[in-house]
């Protein structure tokens, strides 16, 4: 197999994984990255590219891509065969959801804490702050600004 195919075939993997963090996260509706509200979104495309980046990382540094020769000489002796497994696949799905997760949990981290400032200016009653506090992180901003 073509160690360029295996690249795309991974970096595919790791960008559904991050389309996957997207959806989960509440990230889906922002789709390019900008600041609400003083916070910085990733988006669902910052997601899929670390996502495809966190992938082929660490499919080259760790799993079966760590055995490719890029700059090949023809030695015959020398294996010229890639070989790329289901796991592997596997692994950068899984692997491009994690890269994508950390990316929005710093982004909702950010939103906490001035979620968390915002409230502390603002009296509010018991019945507001547990409508407030649903959602995301990014939605309790908004409640928060809001109320």
């Amino acid at each position: 197999m073509n160690a360029w195919y295996c690249v795309i075939l991974i970096s595919s993997a790791g960008a559904i994984g991050g389309v996957v963090n997207a959806l989960l996260s509440g990230q889906r509706r922002v789709t390019m990255p900008s600041y609400q509200d003083g916070v910085w979104c990733p988006g669902v495309l910052a997601n899929v590219l670390i996502g495809a980046v966190a992938a082929l990382t660490s499919w080259a540094l760790y799993g079966s891509g760590a055995a490719i020769e890029l700059a090949q000489t023809n030695d015959p002796t020398l294996r010229s065969e890639i070989s790329l497994k289901l796991p592997a696949l596997a692994g950068a799905l899984m692997v491009g959801m994690a890269g994508a997760k950390w990316l929005t949990s710093e982004s909702d981290k950010s939103a906490w804490k001035e979620s968390v400032k915002e409230m502390g200016k603002k009296p509010l009653t018991d019945e507001q702050r547990e409508k407030v506090i649903q959602g995301s992180a990014l939605d309790v901003l908004h409640h928060v600004k809001a109320a």
